[in-house]
């Protein structure tokens, strides 16, 4: 926007500013007040302030909470060398009262107050540390991002963002008098003198915010339930709201009351009353009283829950931990907490926080939904909240919840600068090592031991104790193991995306492998390595859909042969780790579907040798299987590591792998494929030279390599491509032609000679069954049960059956 612009926004605002002012009734100074000017840079600030849109002026409450508990703090403070500074005014509290009629909103606390001289002081004056610097940036700054006022210490003046006319009353322990100061929104004055009221606040600080019209949500007792509880819910003092309310009431009756003095006629001797009075029309009816509303005031506490990171976490039980948990995580879906750490970070930065580990994944996490979690960290300076939205935690930690407070921040700053700056950095930096840390402690900590029961001892006739056979007791599950079941997946995501905590991650992460592959049997990265064969040199890895499929694999054959360890990894995401974390501990993964695949166990000359004559042998076939197949496989060779498969299909060493072209072709966003169509890749088809299958295929080659090969020959080379394309994992290339392959196969082995359907047959009609006749009840009136009072089920026994 161009600097002539914002001029005439800024003009067009003071103007409807003055004119708001001159229709209102005229404004009377407090009694006996003097006028001050304020200083010409304040002037300039407080224009920027009334003329500028701010995107959150809920701010403002926060701002003078704050300084309220400031004041407290200081008078705090001071009397514990002079305890008679507190004088009749012992309860260090914050009040917050709203006047819906009046339109007014007053903070009131019982902190150090001001003295005159001190009120023209500190609220004629902004703090000179940024005044220019913030006019300034705020000139050069394209967008006008008043949210940047923060900055530089002017919290108090956000009340005239809500305020036409703002008064604050103080009265100091230094001070014999209570003072007012007063100004209005948009005056370049204002007025401080005594209060016409005389000294009603005993000390402290009384702040009144005359609304403007369009803020009258701040005049409802949710609203500022609300913001209290978002900003100031560890504010160290409490914080009380005046509840309003109405309510209704028998309504008092005068003293005297007026009787009824109408004279009753008397009656004639003899005359006589025919009429019977009965007792009850000689009771009066009770009438309802009559009800009247009465206004009343009710203080409640809003900040209840304490702010225990900062107290010596020594002194805190886990209920307490678990108790402050709820209120962090507020029905999230993360159930309790599973563990947590409580420190203090010293160096160039200082905050204390508290970190905690869910034991449940949160719903949004449980949906893959990262963008709608809102931070699971809180930033606050000394206990007021500055933000619920800062990234303190990658994505990855984004179950972590907790809470961060430092006396190094700005207290009014906006989210951008502050997500920006270096201190957020090195906080970040030191919470991800901490949460880090937590979990490790969390995998290292040893089994917990069993809880012994006490049971009674039966005793038989003899007075013998009776041995009972001791039961099996179901195997221990490590907490961390369970834990893990539930955000491994998220570990994971952080070997990807955390480069340099990747090797801290990598030893948090647990696997299943074809030597621990029970429902709970899990193994760390560390243990693989230390049971490495002498020659393995690489990590094997297996990827797949489940661990029954990985099992059951022609893949595993030349492993389980070997007695080598398999890690299987069934998750999506462990394509994605593989392939950029890539190794752990100086060993690289090797994905066993992948061609590249060697074992050194054998003697190397021996394996030369046999792969040469393996491949002179069977060039003839695999020359007659590439031409066969075409474009369906990249490659035909004779493979050195199938063990009772007659062939597989694996994938290239640098591609991707049969269960990552799976996962890529479910991508429900995935570009350039025509729907109903997907790129089947295409594989290397290893031989195993010695089954009897590929031996046989050889030996039905003709001679002549210009020969026309027999029909059934080409047949059996084709269902032996569409079995290693299976048991590699990739899917028919088409299914059309395999089931008519198919079709041949039982056709011969059926000794089917005619494909043609048989004459439809034709039934003889059946004679119509009888319908079943209705069955009635007969007519139980009268019938009566017979008593069975005595009856017992043994008598049973009694009867001839």
């Amino acid at each position: 926007m161009a600097e002539a612009e914002v001029e005439a926004e800024k003009s067009a605002a003071a103007a409807a500013t003055e004119e708001m002012i001159a229709e209102s009734e005229p404004y009377a100074p407090p009694e006996g007040s003097s006028a001050f000017e304020y200083e010409a840079e304040v002037h300039k600030m407080l224009d920027i302030v009334i003329n500028s849109l701010y995107t959150n002026k809920d701010i403002f409450l926060r701002e003078l909470i704050s300084n309220a508990s400031d004041a407290l703090d200081k008078i705090r403070f001071m009397s514990v060398t002079k305890p008679e500074m507190l004088g009749d005014t012992t309860d260090l509290e914050v009040k917050v009262e709203y006047d819906p009629e009046a339109k007014t909103l007053t903070v009131r606390d019982t902190g150090i107050g001001m003295t005159k001289d001190e009120m023209i002081k500190n609220l004629g004056t902004v703090a000179r540390s940024g005044t220019t610097n913030f006019i300034k940036s705020l000139k050069e700054s394209e967008t006008n991002d008043v949210n940047m006022i923060g900055m530089f210490g002017v919290g108090f003046y956000s009340t005239f963002l809500v305020s036409d006319r703002v008064s604050v009353a103080s009265k100091s322990s230094d001070d014999g008098e209570q003072h007012v100061w007063e100004s209005v929104n948009g005056e370049a004055s204002f007025h401080v003198g005594p209060d016409p009221r005389g000294n009603t606040l005993g000390r402290g600080t009384e702040i009144t915010l005359h609304l403007k019209e369009d803020a009258d949500e701040y005049l409802s007792p949710y609203k500022l339930k609300e913001l209290i509880r978002h900003y100031s819910e560890f504010v160290t003092h409490p914080v009380s709201l005046r509840q309003i309310k109405t309510v209704k009431v028998p309504k008092e009756k005068d003293e005297f009351e007026e009787e009824d003095a109408e004279p009753k006629e008397e009656k004639e001797d003899g005359d006589v009353d025919d009429i019977e009075v009965s007792d009850d029309d000689e009771e009066k009816e009770e009438k309802e009283p009559e009800m009247e509303e009465v206004t009343t005031y009710e203080y409640e506490q809003i900040n209840t829950d304490p702010a225990i990171w900062a107290r010596d976490k020594d002194s805190i039980t886990d209920e307490e931990y678990q108790e402050f948990w709820e209120v962090l995580s507020k029905g999230d879906g993360g159930g309790k907490a599973q563990d947590w750490s409580h420190f203090n970070a010293e160096g160039n930065i200082n905050f204390k926080s508290i970190l905690y580990l869910p034991s449940e994944v949160p719903h949004l996490l449980q949906q893959g939904q990262f963008e709608q979690m809102s931070p699971g960290l809180r930033l606050y300076v000394r206990k007021v909240l500055i933000s619920d939205e800062f990234d303190l935690m990658p994505r990855y930690l984004s179950f972590v919840k907790g809470v961060v407070d430092s006396d190094d921040l700005p207290l009014n700053v906006n989210r951008e600068t502050l997500q920006e700056s270096k201190i957020i950095k090195i906080i970040k930096k030191k919470l991800v090592r901490k949460a880090i840390d937590l979990i490790r402690k969390m995998a290292n900590a040893p089994m917990p031991e069993d809880e012994v029961e006490l049971e009674e001892a039966e005793i038989d006739a003899d007075g013998n104790a009776i041995v009972k056979e001791e039961k099996e007791k179901p195997k221990k599950i490590h907490p961390y193991i369970e834990w893990y079941k539930k955000f491994g997946l998220s570990l994971k995501m952080g070997c990807i995306d955390d480069s340099a905590n990747k090797d801290k991650l990598q030893k948090l992460l647990r696997f299943k492998s074809n030597k621990a592959d029970g429902e709970d049997e899990y193994i760390s990265l560390q243990e693989y390595v230390g049971r490495m064969k002498d020659w393995q040199k690489e990590i094997y890895v297996f990827t797949g859909e489940s661990i029954k499929t990985l099992k059951e694999s022609s893949f595993m054959d030349a492993f389980l042969d070997r007695d080598v360890e398999v890690i299987y990894l069934t998750d999506a995401i462990d394509e994605y780790y593989i392939s950029n974390a890539r190794e752990f501990d100086g060993k690289k993964f090797r994905d066993i579907t992948k061609e590249g695949v060697k074992f050194s166990d054998e003697d190397e000359n021996l394996a030369k040798r046999r792969s040469k004559v393996y491949s002179e042998t069977f060039k003839p076939l695999t020359k007659f299987l590439k031409k066969l197949y075409g474009s369906d496989v990249s490659r035909v060779s004779i493979s050195k590591r199938l063990g009772r498969a007659p062939a597989i299909l694996s994938s290239s060493e640098w591609g991707n792998s049969a269960n990552m072209d799976r996962i890529m072709r479910a991508q429900a966003f995935a570009h350039g494929v025509a729907p109903g169509e997907s790129q089947i890749p295409t594989g290397n088809l290893e031989l195993n030279p010695r089954h009897p299958f590929v031996v046989k295929l050889l030996e039905s080659l003709p001679a002549d390599e210009e020969a026309e090969v027999p029909d059934d020959v080409k047949d059996s080379a084709l269902i032996l491509l569409d079995m290693a394309t299976m048991s590699g994992g990739f899917p028919i290339r088409d299914p059309k032609k395999y089931a008519a392959r198919m079709t041949r196969v039982l056709k011969s082995n059926l000794g089917v000679e005619s494909l043609t359907l048989a004459e439809e047959i034709d039934p003889p009609e059946e004679d119509d069954e009888p319908e079943e006749p209705e069955f009635e009840m007969p007519d139980m009136d009268g019938f009566e049960m017979p008593d069975m009072d005595g009856f017992e089920m043994p008598d049973l026994e009694d009867l001839d059956m």
